[in-house]
């Protein structure tokens, strides 16, 4: 197989992935769509493969409606919120003391000011869950507002360059919400005391979604676990994010279709990162209880595709001899550097496990995240196919070396 024929392969994915699939959002006929390419894919190059589903929720919305007295404002559904039509009074609140002392019960309520700089996790949210977010939670659903309004402006680290981010994307909040920029916050804010008309036309639909788990080798006793989260944010064709990712464990699926050796390959399009419950992560880590000494290294790919900067690796944890084997293999290819270590991805998995992981992204993560990752920009003029195939040769060549090491 050469280059040039990869090359081709890399840009069908890029436009299947990222164009004739209009959105992969978990629980959405297009997640469905590339869980099947992908599971395809593996198995046309002799790999194992497996699906297993997993129930989610699927949400539409075709707008919000809002009006103080006679004047409009423009609001956004929050992804996965119920949808609402109240008409109650405007109560405005600006920090956690006015939250805990406010009267709620019957009215909308604005959230604005300290309380809205950053995205909350959702309330069931496994990995990570600060105190002050529980908190703030539980005052809303003791409360029973009739429906909030969250006020934004940016928040890279958690929802990238969305402006305005939802406050909320939380499936298992059942107070609906909107949310609208930090300016038109200000001037809804003028309103308090006046009454709302809010209309958020959004409703949640029971679904269905996989991961797909395609192995090589699976009587072995050691095994390297490759992950690409495949589901999109709500609202973005997710080329970079994680479209990138996929089409690499897609065309390393190809240079592996003839390994034999003593380390199991384990390539596992991971469906949830970007959906409020992590339900891919959750099944993956259920189904390896008890299992994870077997993994020698995980590896996670994540915006490999950026068209500007090479791809960054960074290591974790793992032992030095690994280390030197994976700084030599990987120092070979031109398009690749090693960069700084990031902790917002997939490879939690493995390090909350503790195991060795290597995870690669952009080493443009930064403008990535504040101007593209989760917004209707991540499109496919964004991405250079030539990145993730540089990444799965490297993975290739990384693979075999770390088979070599196990003879």
């Amino acid at each position: 197989m050469t280059n040039g024929t990869l090359s081709a392969k890399a840009a069908r994915y890029l436009h299947t992935l990222c164009v004739e699939i209009p959105s992969r959002r978990v629980g959405s006929p297009g997640n469905r769509q590339a869980t099947d390419l992908f599971a395809s894919v593996m198995s046309s190059f002799g790999f194992e493969v497996q699906s297993p589903p997993f129930d989610c929720m699927d949400w539409h919305q075709e707008g919000v409606g809002l009006m103080v007295g006679a004047v409009p404002f423009q609001a956004f559904a929050s992804p996965y919120s119920l949808g609402c039509r109240v008409y109650a009074p405007l109560v405005v609140v600006s920090t956690l003391a006015e939250l805990e002392a406010a009267e709620l019960e019957g009215t909308v309520v604005l959230l604005r000011g300290e309380l809205t700089q950053g995205q909350l996790m959702p309330k069931n949210f496994t990995f990570y869950n600060p105190d002050e977010h529980k908190h703030i939670y539980a005052l809303l659903e003791a409360k029973q507002p009739l429906a909030i309004i969250a006020a934004t402006s940016r928040d890279p680290e958690m929802v990238g360059g969305q402006y305005p981010f939802p406050l909320f994307e939380d499936g298992d909040f059942d107070i609906p919400s909107v949310y609208m920029t930090d300016i038109e916050g200000n001037r809804v804010a003028e309103q308090a005391g006046k009454d709302v008309w809010l209309e958020s036309r959004a409703t949640r639909t029971r679904s269905t979604g996989c991961n797909v788990v395609a192995r090589k080798e699976t009587d072995a006793k050691h095994r390297a676990v490759l992950f690409a989260h495949i589901d999109s944010r709500m609202g973005t064709p997710g080329a970079n994010d994680n479209a990138s990712g996929v089409m690499a464990l897609l065309l390393l699926a190809e240079l592996l279709a003839d390994y034999q050796g003593r380390l199991g390959i384990e390539l596992v399009s991971v469906n949830g990162e970007d959906y409020y419950s992590n339900p891919g992560e959750m099944q993956w880590l259920a189904m390896n209880a008890g299992r994870f000494e077997e993994i020698v290294l995980g590896i996670n790919l994540d915006d490999v595709g950026y068209y500007r900067g090479k791809v960054a690796y960074s290591l974790y944890d793992c032992p030095e001899v690994m280390a030197v084997t994976i700084r030599e293999v990987l120092s070979r290819h031109a398009d690749l550097m090693e960069g700084p270590p990031w902790y917002q991805g997939d490879h939690g998995l493995f390090l909350a496990n503790s195991r060795p992981a290597l995870a690669m992204t952009t080493e443009l993560l930064s403008e990535v995240m504040a101007e593209i990752t989760h917004t209707a920009k991540d499109t496919a003029e964004t991405v250079d196919p030539a990145r993730p195939l540089a990444v799965a040769v490297a993975l290739r060549d990384l693979l075999l070396e770390l088979n070599r090491d196990l003879a």
